[in-house]
């Protein structure tokens, strides 16, 4: 997980074909200087309840991260600060909602605690059920599966599949050089737009030099 964590979402989205990223409505919603990552827990709850977010508490592992699918509801949040509060006390790196979460203030005055949402709502859920625990979830328009590594930052979220994580890490890490010394070359002003050139030639665009 260490080695992941050293990469922003934006490159690794592109390591994985730009496949693997959850809509950009689903945000950080914490302190902007928050990031989150970890293997999910995933939960899927009945729109409007929240049963199944009190129940994952006992069954996350610490440095899980808790996706829930609550099916895009604006109807309620399905969490706010004391189930963050109460997570936080169990090791739990954090929450991604495709959902509304509420008690803002709360969770951000724990400082430390990342949260992505929707957005937030007063109203407050159910505790009626049912739901699903540890199942294969939909997020943000990405399929979730128990144990994929969910990375978020303020670019969005994005989910690598576990059975692909050793290989994509070894691939972000043969890269990693050869995308430092581009981006201080840009820096300095040192680059060079050919290859737009050579695309566009490429598929029959006349490309004129302009003076």
């Amino acid at each position: 997980m260490p080695r992941l964590a050293r990469f922003e979402t934006p490159t690794i989205s592109d390591l994985m074909n730009r496949l693997y990223t959850m809509s950009p409505l689903i945000r950080n919603v914490t302190d902007p200087s928050l990031r989150i990552i970890g293997p999910a827990c995933t939960v899927k709850v009945y729109p409007g309840d929240n049963l199944m977010v009190h129940k994952s508490l006992d069954i996350a592992q610490p440095g899980d991260v808790v996706v829930i699918d609550a099916a895009n509801s604006g109807n309620t949040a399905v969490l706010g600060d004391l189930v963050s509060t109460k997570a936080r006390h169990r090791g739990i790196a954090g929450f991604v909602v495709d959902g509304l979460i509420r008690d803002l203030p709360g969770i951000r005055a724990l400082e430390d605690f990342p949260v992505f949402a929707r957005g937030v709502t007063p109203i407050g859920p159910l505790h009626r059920g049912p739901g699903e625990i540890n199942h294969p979830i939909s997020a943000g328009g990405i399929v979730v599966h128990p144990g994929d590594i969910i990375v978020g930052d303020l670019n969005g979220v994005v989910v690598v599949p576990r059975g692909i994580a050793d290989d994509l890490i070894a691939r972000l890490e043969a890269r990693e050089t050869a995308e430092s010394n581009y981006t201080a070359a840009v820096a300095r002003g040192d680059f060079s737009n050919d290859w737009v050139d050579q695309i566009l030639s490429s598929n029959g665009v006349c490309v004129e030099d302009v003076d």
